[in-house]
């Protein structure tokens, strides 16, 4: 219950900052944790009109499938491209596949759970390592690449957060009891909120210290009225711009235009969208320079 509000309330968060593009993964990544708590919670139930065969492979599959996703959220969410074979190409080859293979077409002729177990995760099973290491190796360059040092908390806590989920297969082999599995998966999952949490906090400050540097510089009002025209703005879109570039909330914004809250963040998502910028730092920042740079 905790996780779905904690999920609509991050939706409703990012359906008023579409550009926030790593809050998007973080959603997905929260979808699929809920999707595993409720079929792991439910499956296998005798009482269920659903074939036992067929829960259990809607069990192991959305484990599967919550594992698979963890490389593509750390690609995307954090920006790592060395992620990208392990991504898009290793995880359906050596995740997927057995999952397809074993759980679902071998399963479902011989009904033989412990066979899909004991042969199915064999290749994950080693795989998982291998993606750890991948993960975290990229994530360390990532650190040194952009600031010149590694920030070892960080680095502590990522390895909290997927060890458990890189010994799922172990879990399954062994056939560790539902309670310690759950425990384990969901507090991997709470290390990443809190480090989501932590990069959101401070990309905010980031891009509000450069939103004031930006308010103390001069309007370049050839160049704003030029890109204003470049990018297509209407009045009331560069209205509210100019509102905003004197720090002005979307509330008083609207106080001030006698029009909803709502109506001007609208107005902003649409000149984000024209100018193909993810805040109001990079907005007004676009709009102030040359046309050439603007471009």
């Amino acid at each position: 219950m905790l996780e779905v509000i904690m999920f609509f309330y991050q939706l409703i968060y990012y359906l008023s900052r579409p550009q926030d593009q790593s809050r998007k993964w973080y959603l997905i990544l929260l979808f699929l944790l809920i999707i595993y708590n409720i079929t792991g919670g439910l499956f296998p139930d005798e009482k269920l009109s659903i074939p036992i065969i067929t829960q259990n492979i809607i069990a192991y599959g959305s484990g599967f499938l919550t594992a698979s996703y963890f490389p593509y959220y750390f690609y995307k969410g954090f920006d790592l491209k060395r992620l990208r074979f392990h991504a898009i190409y290793g995880v359906p080859l050596f995740l997927i596949a057995p999952f397809l293979i074993f759980f679902v077409i071998v399963y479902s002729m011989n009904g033989n759970l412990d066979f899909a177990i004991r042969y199915g995760i064999i290749v994950p099973f080693f795989y998982s390592f291998i993606l750890l290491w991948a993960i975290l190796r990229s994530i360390r360059l990532k650190y040194i690449e952009d600031t010149g040092r590694i920030n070892f908390i960080e680095m502590v806590a990522i390895y909290c957060a997927l060890i458990p989920w890189a010994t799922l297969t172990i879990f399954a082999f062994f056939h560790v009891g539902q309670l310690a599995e759950v425990i384990m998966t969901n507090g991997g999952f709470v290390i990443i909120t809190i480090i989501f949490i932590t990069r959101s906090i401070k990309k905010a400050r980031e891009e509000y210290e450069e939103f004031l540097v930006l308010r103390s510089m001069p309007n370049q009002a050839d160049a704003f009225a030029t890109n204003v025209q470049l990018y297509q703005l209407t009045n009331r879109e560069v209205e509210i711009i100019q509102f905003i570039r004197q720090g002005l909330k979307y509330k008083e914004i609207g106080e001030k235009l006698f029009i909803s809250e709502r109506t001007v963040s609208t107005h902003v998502q649409n000149a984000f969208e024209k100018t193909k910028s993810s805040n109001k730092v990079e907005l007004i920042h676009k709009l102030d320079q040359p046309i050439s740079y603007a471009i």
